[in-house]
């Protein structure tokens, strides 16, 4: 099952049918697209070259691969337990430039992660983000310096079936796909105030 975006305009087909599926398949993820993956992520915007992601992975059930799922809450879980593929993104916090917190290593790994998430789109693969995970485990069972900061856990692995999933989290995988409208978040003059180049006024 795929699951592209009802769009108001055309837009590239990777971002088109990026979506975050809860249903994976078993199944190993091949080396080199993992590779791919995080050189992509290598080769994303960062504000002054400082390129603050770092990330923990672990495949096919393995100690790396346990230590992530152990970080994670119980719903997550749930739909998490085949997933072959599990990921820590994780940014670091203090800039070069001046030894102080940087104002903007969560906006470049997750610029990081996006790059990531489009090239497994590329690879045939999906992704999908986590929150809903133990910043403090992590912290603790992957050593994390106070200068980092785990930031999200992130499934990849081939789309599964929806059908596989339990109750309300199947209800979930197939709902609509829904988005605010451009009127909503594209303003100008002031803030809240839709742009004309959006409402044509």
């Amino acid at each position: 099952m795929t699951n592209p975006a009802i769009t108001s305009q055309p837009i590239n087909n990777l971002s088109g049918n990026r979506w975050s599926p809860r249903a994976f398949l078993d199944k190993p993820v091949e080396t080199e697209k993992l590779i791919s993956m995080f050189e992509a992520a290598r080769w994303s915007a960062s504000g002054g070259n400082e390129q603050p992601w770092r990330f923990i992975i672990g495949v096919n059930h393995n100690e790396t691969w346990q230590k992530i799922f152990d970080t994670l809450n119980a719903g997550n879980q749930e739909w998490n337990s085949h997933v072959p593929v599990l990921i820590l993104a994780i940014g670091y916090k203090i800039s070069s430039w001046d030894g102080n917190e940087s104002g903007y290593f969560k906006y470049d790994t997750g610029q990081a992660v996006a790059h990531l998430s489009l090239e497994a789109m590329h690879q045939g693969l999906y992704v999908h983000q986590l929150g809903g995970f133990s910043v403090e485990r992590a912290s603790e069972l992957f050593d994390i310096p106070a200068t980092c900061e785990a930031l999200t856990v992130i499934s990849v692995g081939y789309l599964g079936d929806p059908l596989s999933l339990p109750g309300k989290l199947k209800e979930r995988e197939l709902q609509e796909r829904k988005r605010k409208d451009l009127s909503e978040f594209v303003f100008s003059g002031k803030f809240g105030e839709t742009s004309p180049l959006i409402n044509g006024k």
